[in-house]
């Protein structure tokens, strides 16, 4: 799994297999089978054993997996298994991150055949620490926790409650050099909601964001990609700095140098991915 290419990260209960090939039809980047919030206690033994079938089976390949929080019985049961299992996940999304040691037990347990791992930050005390989080080595991604920080929070999962704390997010993704991944938008009939919200998300700099249905992979996908405006104007301002040979230009009227550029080059390999 490139994470390069990710844009669109579609959960699917843990508990619902009949689901899996479903979901990995819908379009999304990757699949997420969900073992942590998507299932009670009491399924937790039965939706692990079968998710494991499914990441080994040709009719689901490919499939990431969300397991249970390290410090609890059932995440460690799911690392137990994943230890156990033929195959591993394309990626391995870790719940409530609190310190970079949660990302080392993970990477002990599953050695050198660990696969990338994306952890969630989504209390105060891991976004406090997201930075040395998202730098740990085997770190693929990191995913903003929204829904249970705006628990602690005491806030609405909404943009505004949570606006100061995507910043410090994406802040410390980008002091590590890694993607971020918004949370999914939960009003499931909202489809306005959701492209504003992806639009915003993206003007902010999140790489991709989460969905909860396979009905919103589409437009999480339109919202992130670049706009035929965008491309073209990145275009054309890629083509006048090199003719500049690299130096400081004027274009349209605005100052093109080498920090500037990043943004346009950054468009134009976000519209590479979006049509490759």
């Amino acid at each position: 799994m490139s994470v390069e290419r990710l844009m669109t990260l579609l959960f699917v209960p843990g508990g619902r297999s009949d689901r899996f090939a479903k979901a990995l039809a819908s379009g999304a980047d990757a699949v997420c089978v969900d073992l942590e919030d998507a299932v009670p206690p009491a399924d937790k033994a039965a939706a692990r054993a079968a998710a494991i079938a499914a990441l080994s089976d040709p009719a689901t390949p490919g499939l990431s997996l969300r397991i249970n929080g390290v410090t609890t019985r059932a995440g460690l049961e799911d690392l137990v298994a994943l230890g156990d299992a033929c195959t591993l996940p394309a990626l391995l999304l870790v719940p409530k991150v609190e310190s970079a040691e949660a990302i080392d037990v993970v990477r002990g347990a599953l050695g050198d055949a660990c696969p990338p791992i994306v952890p969630l930050i989504e209390t105060p005390k891991g976004l406090r620490r997201a930075h040395a989080i998202a730098g740990v080595p085997g770190v693929a991604a990191a995913m903003f926790g929204g829904g249970d920080l705006a628990g602690e929070l005491g806030v609405a999962l909404a943009w505004e409650p949570l606006l100061t704390a995507r910043c410090q997010f994406l802040l410390a993704c980008a002091e590590a050099g890694v993607p971020a991944i918004d949370v999914p938008f939960v009003h499931l009939d909202d489809a306005a909601g959701l492209a504003e919200e992806t639009r915003r998300a993206r003007v902010l700099g999140f790489a991709a964001k989460a969905a909860i249905h396979p009905a919103q992979v589409a437009t999480i996908r339109a919202g992130l990609a670049p706009t035929p405006q965008e491309i073209a104007g990145a275009q054309a301002a890629a083509a006048a700095f090199a003719a500049a040979g690299g130096a400081a230009v004027r274009h349209e009227g605005r100052m093109l140098e080498a920090p500037i550029m990043r943004r346009y080059l950054r468009i134009l390999s976000q519209a590479e991915q979006t049509h490759a």
